[in-house]
């Protein structure tokens, strides 16, 4: 195969992957919509659709693909989403929660996580501070195979702090840092997310990533930009040696929000 027929080819594959995805988003979308009975404005949804390109240090390009569903509610947010590489070598559905209870000054933040294969995590964090804020947190799970799309490590301690001009505009520091399996490595986020009018919103995180890939240590920049639109979401990211490995990735993410 010549590079044109590979290049057609691989453009072919990824626009099949995009449609697939928007047909089944589409359909799960209404699915959803059609069979919620709560009251107007009560719950709200979240569906998402991503792209993902992992290209691996010997140049070889792997796709994965991924359809997340999130719901907010009187019970905090929960979620379901299926991932699963172009070549069906990698395949997991995952379920969450996560919530914030305001305790005097302090917000507590538990989250819990589960997917097939066994896999089982959760954490707990806690933050303080209005217009200036700071927090930190504690991540453990039970070391089973697991399709991070969190990207951070999970068994980890966060700190987070930051300022809020206000509930559209924030900008903060948080470093995520293994404490189990690989102390060394770790993620610092700059995270800056403001509004245009109360329908349109910018963020942009750029990522500093350290530690050991494979023997070697590694001191990499990464970044995600995104932009709303109303109910309208996109976001593109750049993330060399994703979750560690010697995978470079770059990610597509669409969203409605309904």
């Amino acid at each position: 195969m010549n590079l044109i027929d590979h290049t057609v080819k691989v453009a072919q594959q990824r626009a099949s992957i995009i449609t697939t995805l928007l047909s089944i988003l589409m359909v799960f979308t209404s699915t959803v919509s059609s069979s919620q009975d709560t009251p107007e404005g009560a719950t709200s949804f979240k569906s998402s659709a991503g792209l993902y390109s992992m290209k691996d240090a010997l140049g070889r390009t792997q796709m994965g693909q991924d359809l997340n569903l999130r719901v907010n509610s009187s019970v905090g947010n929960t979620w379901i989403g299926y991932f699963e590489t172009q070549s069906k070598d990698l395949q997991q559905t995952r379920i969450g929660w996560d919530n914030a209870f305001k305790v005097g000054a302090l917000r507590i933040q538990p989250s819990l996580q589960s997917a097939t294969g066994g896999f089982f995590g959760g954490s707990l964090g806690v933050e303080t501070g209005e217009a200036l804020f700071i927090g930190a947190a504690l991540g453990r799970t039970n070391l089973k195979n697991y399709v991070n799309l969190n990207f951070d490590p999970n068994d980890s301690w966060t700190f987070t702090s930051g300022y809020r001009w206000n509930a559209q505009r924030t900008v903060s520091l948080q470093v995520v840092r293994d404490n189990r399996e690989n102390p060394d490595q770790q993620h610092i986020h700059v995270m800056y997310r403001t509004s245009f009018t109360d329908n349109n919103r910018f963020l942009i995180d750029v990522l500093v990533k350290s530690g050991t890939v494979e023997n070697e240590y590694i001191k990499k920049v990464g970044w995600m930009t995104g932009l709303d639109w109303g109910e309208l979401g996109l976001r593109f990211a750049y993330d060399p040696k994703v979750n560690f490995t010697s995978s470079d990735m770059k990610r597509l993410i669409f969203s409605y929000r309904y």
